[in-house]
């Protein structure tokens, strides 16, 4: 497995140029290292902040499991979305409300076929609400299907 996280975490992140945002650290709760955040005043509505996570040596013909930690707090703070990069049109997972502040798992499975998906896509899109914010958090690469719960 591969550990994306962003305290100490091996892998490739980058801000994307041509949004309207940046995503920024965030202190954890505990202190013990930050996680990545959007807070709700960031921009105007429907603004656009991607954070993309750039995957290499993935095997064609093989299956992964993506898996994080998310958080939308806040009354209309926005969508989270995630993009793979092969399959550019449509989110492969998005969440726009959160029922509190708690922290919450995703996963996604990714099956590479004979070519393999370069890099995973966090988008968020600015809601209506003023306070809040988008969290992501501990980033996991393992390799086959996602476990069940």
């Amino acid at each position: 497995s591969v550990d994306c996280s962003f305290s100490q975490g091996v892998c490739d992140w980058k801000q994307d140029s041509d949004d309207d945002f940046d995503w920024n650290p965030a202190d954890r709760d505990r202190g013990d290292g930050y996680y990545m955040a959007v807070p709700a005043f960031v921009g105007h509505k429907k603004d656009m902040g991607r954070l993309k996570l750039l995957l290499t040596d993935l095997k064609p013909k093989s299956s992964y499991c993506l898996i994080f930690s998310y958080r939308l707090a806040g009354e209309k703070v926005g969508k989270l979305r995630v993009f793979l990069a092969n399959k550019k049109t449509a989110p492969v997972w998005e969440q726009n409300t959160g029922k509190d502040e708690r922290w919450r798992t995703g996963k996604i499975e990714i099956f590479q076929g004979a070519e393999t998906t370069n890099s995973v896509t966090f988008e968020s899109e600015r809601g209506k609400g003023k306070t809040g914010e988008i969290g992501v958090d501990n980033v996991i690469l393992i390799s086959g299907l996602c476990p069940e719960d």
